[in-house]
């Protein structure tokens, strides 16, 4: 079978599974951006078009750079950020130019070294199309990857249209803001952790609060998706990368991704991950995996081969999560019965969490509700900001 082949096979399965589970949801059933044709193809024909793309890219289960070529647009290359442009890398895991073996189209990576398109890149292009389904979270890499594909585009006087797509965390706000000294590539703006915004009213924010270098502005056009509101669930048809594999995945992690900071393992190398943590050495016995390394989604994962104990939470109610933000339940029962305190964290927990407030408050024994009462206020300043960027109706 065809690896293209067996991918859409895959992906095809993984949107049935999603929507066996959610069918009691209220689910988005509108239009995509990139499904709105008719609203920008006629506006690009005649120029060099580059595409910041990857798997979750489709219209219609057709990827938009297959479409657009069949439609006539002149697309002259495409740019993949993290996991690759069919998103098949492991996370981190360097992925190096290459030509696309479907299309024949070079594709530039933009990630490790390279992550903003260079002057050489984006010779001769006219405009440069991102369509990628984010998933909400500050930590989640494809929201600084807009910021750099933004601030090339603004330094090269080229525009940049965005295809929308619904966010599946975008019903909340939740967590901490990001504090200055813990600006990286996972966190480059001053959000909270969970943002509640879609790609196209993130890169709105992007632009109106002058967050690109010296200030410059992206020209910048956005095709809304249809019949979206902050209310609804979304259901992705296409796994948005390897290691979020089904939707409680998707909404465990804004909370799970915070112990790729700690000692814990989020279930990399298994076939659950981000719906378990655990550790060898975590004292509660009751549940364990062992992760095992995994081609295309996590080569060699900490722990690989090793017994790790610690939570399920494969069938662990998610509905709280509009109602509380961050699951911080799962952190304080994870810190609390961790043998060795002074081991838990590392360095990059800091800048996962963008604060140490989050730290602080797990060493001084708060609860969730004082925890939460920590960053409040400047969640709400945000709130407040965030309302001049939004294209869709929000959920409060």
């Amino acid at each position: 079978m065809h690896k293209y082949t067996f991918f859409m096979i895959t992906n095809f399965f993984f949107a049935f599974l999603l929507s066996v589970s959610l069918q009691a949801q209220v689910q988005f059933s509108g239009r995509v951006g990139a499904e709105c044709t008719e609203q920008y193809v006629p506006g690009i024909m005649q120029k060099n078009v580059a595409i910041v793309a990857n798997q979750t890219s489709i219209m219609d289960g057709i990827h938009l750079v297959d479409t657009l070529l069949s439609l006539g647009v002149p697309v002259q290359k495409i740019f993949s950020p993290e996991h690759g442009f069919r998103g098949n890398n492991s996370a981190g895991a360097f992925v190096d130019n290459e030509i696309d073996s479907i299309t024949q189209l070079p594709i530039i990576s933009l990630y490790g070294n390279h992550k903003k398109p260079t002057k050489e890149d984006l010779h001769g292009i006219d405009v440069v199309i991102f369509d990628i389904q984010d998933v909400g979270a500050r930590f989640y890499t494809y929201i600084s990857t807009l910021h750099y594909v933004m601030e090339a585009c603004a330094e090269q006087n080229i525009s940049c249209l965005i295809l929308d797509r619904p966010n599946p965390n975008g019903f909340y706000v939740a967590g901490p803001v990001l504090e200055p000294e813990f600006t990286s590539f996972v966190g480059m703006h001053p959000v909270p952790i969970v943002h509640g915004m879609t790609i196209g009213e993130y890169a709105r924010m992007i632009n109106g609060e002058g967050w690109l270098k010296n200030s410059v502005s992206c020209s910048l056009a956005i095709i809304p998706c249809r019949g979206y509101s902050h209310t609804q669930r979304y259901i992705l048809p296409v796994a948005p990368s390897p290691n979020l594999p089904t939707m409680q995945s998707i909404y465990l992690y804004p909370t799970l991704c915070l112990f790729e900071g700690t000692v814990m393992s989020c279930g990399r190398g298994t076939d659950f991950p981000f719906e378990v943590i655990g550790a060898p050495a975590y004292n509660k016995r009751d549940f364990s995996f062992v992760p095992r390394s995994i081609p295309g989604a996590s080569e060699h994962p900490r722990y690989e081969g090793e017994t790790c104990y610690g939570l399920d939470f494969r069938t662990y109610h998610t509905d709280s999560v509009a109602a509380h933000g961050l699951l911080l339940d799962i952190l304080i029962r994870a810190y609390t019965h961790y043998p060795d305190k002074d081991a838990f964290f590392s360095l990059f927990f800091y800048k996962l969490s963008g604060t140490r407030k989050v730290r602080h408050a797990l060493e001084q024994n708060l609860s969730e509700e004082e925890m939460r009462e920590l960053w409040q206020k400047d969640v709400e300043r945000f709130c407040a900001k965030r309302k001049k960027y939004l294209l869709y109706p929000d959920f409060k």
